[in-house]
């Protein structure tokens, strides 16, 4: 399972809800208690990002106590199209291709590419992932559809947190909301009978053109045993009209499996 979750993290690397029969479910500084599920949901919903092109350059960090490695990652994505990422250490080093069917990427070390589909995660975790998850985790928004399935809440005196009532799950999640926005704080995925996890904080917000955009992205694997972190800090974020993709794996380059 240490591998299973280090590829999944590796790879992975609503302010107001009006109802003619409710009343508006407004910011707070302190979640309201006894909150109908349907209402929290419909105003969390209202966060969605709405774009076309997105770009942004990201200081990323790794962090696995022992070591630390800042890479600089140019970041690309069209809306629920594909997602482009270029990362470099003074001089390219690699690069990947998501898109609705497909996962490809190669680097320069070791002149290795992989080409294939998110199902090398879903076959090892027995999930569903796809593109869709992947995007929602980069852009601040959760990763399971809450119009889906039943959902409870946890009283907690900072947050609403909610999380699947059904216990038959491979990995399974937990929100946190800021109730003064409904913003995503952090989304943790549990591996049940262990300690294992994969958690995504949301440290900081971002407005930009009317949208809010996370500004830092905290990306935390526990094996049980080692924790290893990434940390993505966005800068230099637009929407712009056009951007290109470029992408094509060099010749002389050993294919690898995952």
């Amino acid at each position: 399972m240490t591998s299973r979750l280090k590829n999944l993290g590796l790879i992975l690397l609503i302010t107001f809800f009006a109802d003619c029969k409710s009343p508006a479910v407004l910011p707070s500084k302190k979640p309201i208690k006894d909150l109908p599920i349907k209402e929290l949901t419909k105003a969390i919903a209202k966060n969605g990002i709405q774009f076309k092109k997105f770009r942004s350059r990201v200081k990323t960090t790794y962090d696995d106590g022992k070591r630390s490695q800042q890479l600089i990652i140019n970041l690309r994505m069209e809306k629920d199209k594909s997602i482009w990422l270029s990362a470099s250490m003074l001089v390219p080093i690699a690069k990947i291709l998501i898109t609705q069917k497909k996962v490809a990427f190669y680097e320069k070390f070791q002149k290795t590419f992989f080409e294939g589909d998110v199902s090398f995660i879903n076959n090892q975790f027995n999930t569903d992932f796809d593109f869709t998850d992947l995007q929602n985790l980069l852009l601040g928004l959760p990763i399971s559809d809450l119009n889906k399935g039943r959902w409870e809440t946890i009283s907690h005196p900072k947050y609403y947190i909610l999380t699947p009532k059904t216990g038959k799950m491979q990995l399974r999640p937990t929100f946190f909301f800021d109730p003064n926005n409904f913003h995503l704080k952090e989304q943790r995925f549990l591996v049940p009978g262990t300690s294992q996890s994969l958690t995504i904080r949301y440290a900081d917000y971002q407005r930009l053109e009317g949208e809010f955009l996370p500004r830092e992205i905290q990306i935390s694997l526990y094996d049980g045993t080692n924790l290893q972190r990434v940390t993505l800090e966005y800068t230099r974020v637009d929407f712009p009209d056009r951007i290109s993709l470029p992408f094509e794996i060099p010749q002389g380059y050993k294919p690898i499996e995952l």
